[in-house]
């Protein structure tokens, strides 16, 4: 029997809260460690979550706290139903989950289907098994070809996505080698995987955020890619191991899981497509509920490119009956401030796309620093460095841990307030972060973090369910309206346009009557009546 609505917030508008929500992506390793052993954990983001309900998101996403070897931060998963001790306890989540409810806030969490750890007791079984056995099948276990991999398939860490064991066989790994994939056309493997869903939606948790939903469906008979440069392709080719058509009837399957509960859970995939139309394919009405934008993330800091998007994605969503997401950051990415050009420019055009991203219809995902205006950390040094990235790349590719770096809190202490005095983070924080921690932004109107709090709250004040309307503008600017809310955003040379009484602007601007000098990378918000 599914657990009654007190164990999950109600709210506005019940169960369609998704399609217009601002959720907040917390790297657990990263986000506040209450033990002081230099690794975030449950405990500390329940220490923080009065920031989030401060900053005015509506729920929160939770990478993985399951316990794990840590090979990829986690998502190298062995138990599904438990905590890592290096995070807290089971009880800690059930805590952490009580508490965002009583401060409004949804939870959101991992769930990593398309692979197991390898220390993972059904890998371990299979490893001592022989090939053809019912353990090997819940795996991609093959024979070789001559003395080679079944295919020619490539890791999206760098090398072979193949590994032998002993006796001859070879397992696939899309990732890390010690990430084997499961193979989703066993029905145990489905089985298990409802079995965990329902785990944690009895726990309370309020919907998933699913790793790598394009991936769980391998095409029949692993013909080879035929690409020498698999990793570089995978969004614009279609690949015999993303993006397959069985994926669908998996997710048609969980979306009845998700609707028996009350109120209704609700699930966004971490698809890769090759563009909008393939990606709204995962959000039909008996699918999942939302589906990353990655097509915006990568989008160039330009009028016509990101005007191009924002249509596509209305387009394609909007068939559908879903809504669409926007996401500027997430923990496998530089983030924004150094893709839009680092320094003063990149700070400059992040401020500017962050208004443009929270005016736009539908769903917004922030990522944790995004808020303070957080740049990469290019410079970490490499005996720091732990993403798999670096070491299956023979150390070229440096991989994910300069946006991984712990926040700041506090402008002074050995972790800026990410953990206690004395302690060493996981990754070291640069200096300079002490003047873009929360203590040192809060109340200073001129910040990022002030800039979030004002556009947050005044997002609640516009008729979220309103259709975007493009209006004419001059080249280099884009401005549209929707729900009593006006944007224009300047990619080009300072230029005058006409206005409803200002709301906010990521920068100074002057202004006469209804005449606005917009300056270059800047965005504004008025209200029209």
């Amino acid at each position: 029997m599914s657990p009654d609505s007190s164990t999950a917030v109600t709210g506005d508008p019940g169960a369609h809260w998704w399609r217009h929500a601002v959720i907040y992506q917390v790297y657990v390793r990263s986000f506040a460690d209450s033990d002081g052993d230099g690794i975030g954990d449950l405990p500390g983001i329940r220490s923080r979550l009065g920031h989030l309900a401060h900053l005015g998101v509506d729920a929160l996403w939770i990478t993985p706290f399951y316990p794990s070897p840590m090979a990829d931060g986690g998502y190298d998963v062995a138990d599904y139903r438990d905590v890592d001790p290096a995070f807290g306890t089971l009880d800690d989540a059930r805590g952490l989950v009580a508490d965002a409810h009583a401060l409004g806030l949804r939870v959101i969490v991992d769930i990593v289907p398309n692979h197991t750890s390898a220390a993972h007791p059904w890998f371990q079984q299979a490893l001592t098994a022989p090939p053809g056995s019912p353990e090997r099948a819940r795996y991609l276990f093959r024979p070789g070809r001559g003395d080679g991999p079944p295919n020619d398939w490539e890791s999206v860490f760098g090398g072979p996505a193949w590994t032998r064991v002993p006796d001859g066989e070879w397992y696939l790994h899309l990732f890390d080698s010690s990430q084997p994939d499961v193979d989703w056309s066993n029905p145990e493997v489905r089985t298990e995987y409802v079995d965990v869903l329902r785990f944690w939606l009895d726990l309370g948790v309020d919907g998933f955020r699913i790793d790598v939903a394009h991936g769980l469906v391998k095409a029949d008979g692993l013909p080879d890619a035929g690409d020498s440069d698999q990793h570089g392709v995978a969004d614009t080719q279609r690949l015999p191991y993303f993006d397959q058509e069985g994926v669908h009837e998996i997710y048609r399957s969980w979306r009845a899981v998700l609707d028996s509960y009350s109120p209704p859970r609700v699930a966004v995939a971490e698809a890769w497509t090759r563009d909008a139309a393939r990606t709204a394919r995962y959000v039909r009405p008996d699918e999942l509920h939302q589906a990353f934008n990655f097509h915006y993330l990568r989008a160039d800091w330009s009028a016509d490119d990101l005007r191009a998007v924002i249509t596509g994605t209305l387009a394609a969503t909007t068939p559908v009956g879903a809504p669409a997401t926007w996401v500027l950051s997430n923990h496998d990415v530089q983030r924004v401030v150094t893709r839009y050009g680092d320094g003063p420019v990149g700070v400059r055009r992040a401020r500017a796309a962050t208004l443009l991203t929270l005016a736009l219809p539908g769903s917004v995902y922030l990522y944790q620093g995004e808020e303070l205006g957080l740049p990469e950390v290019l410079d970490l040094p490499d005996s720091v460095l732990q993403d798999p990235i670096w070491r299956r790349s023979n150390h070229t590719e440096r991989g994910r841990d300069g946006c991984r770096v712990p926040i700041p809190w506090t402008r002074s202490g050995t972790a800026l307030g990410f953990a206690p005095d004395g302690t060493t983070p996981w990754l070291p924080q640069p200096s300079g972060w002490s003047e873009l921690s929360v203590a040192a932004q809060t109340d200073d109107p001129a910040s990022v973090l002030e800039l979030y709090r004002t556009a947050l709250r005044l997002r609640r004040d516009f008729d979220q369910a309103a259709e975007l309307e493009w209006l004419e503008s001059a080249p280099g600017v884009l401005t549209f309206h929707r729900g009593g809310l006006g944007c224009a955003v300047n990619f080009g040379p300072a230029t005058e346009i006409l206005c409803g009484p200002l709301l906010l602007t990521s920068e100074q601007c002057e202004v006469d009557g209804a005449k606005l000098l917009l300056p270059q990378d800047t965005a504004a918000w008025w209200a029209i009546p």
